[in-house]
């Protein structure tokens, strides 16, 4: 069952969720070890499960975003809650995830339960609002700090109406 989370007090990621100086073979190796750290927080209840969810979304439509991210998203029945985890590429391993602009520096996976979508979308929109400000994808990239990095997602997203 999804817990309901208060909008102004969104944990929707916790520092034990961010991976910094993050080294992937490619975006399914860098989707994998952003899930594992969901698992490991009690956020998703079968990894293999949920993998599978986010790589059939994956396979409709490229998930990069103009300015170096990627947001690969997905509903499923093995989240618990509404959860971000985010990669901070090490310098020199950006990630293609299918944007014109080229590949991705910033990575955030987007994990949702499967009856929440409107929800899903809500996080969506209000993240896609804030990283296309550059001010916010550069503070992203520069915390170099995993409570930091938390601290501006979860700020972003503080008035995301559950």
């Amino acid at each position: 069952m999804a817990e309901p989370l208060d909008p102004y007090d969104a944990h929707l990621t916790t520092a034990d969720m961010v991976i910094l100086e993050m080294e992937a073979k490619d975006k399914t190796d860098a989707t994998n070890q952003l899930a594992e750290r969901l698992y490991a927080a009690g956020r998703i209840s079968d990894l293999d499960g949920f993998l599978k969810n986010v790589n059939a979304r994956e396979h409709q439509l490229a998930t990069g975003l103009p300015g170096g991210i990627g947001l690969p998203h997905a509903r499923s029945e093995f989240v618990s809650q509404t959860s971000i985890a985010v990669g901070i590429a090490k310098y020199g391993h950006a990630l293609d995830f299918g944007a014109a602009d080229g590949p991705a520096t910033v990575i955030l996976l987007i994990a949702t339960p499967a009856s929440s979508f409107s929800d899903h979308l809500e996080v969506l929109a209000t993240l896609a609002r804030s990283l296309s400000k550059e001010s916010f994808r550069e503070s992203l990239r520069r915390a170099y700090d995993a409570e930091v990095i938390a601290e501006l997602i979860n700020s972003s997203l503080v008035f995301f109406d559950h």
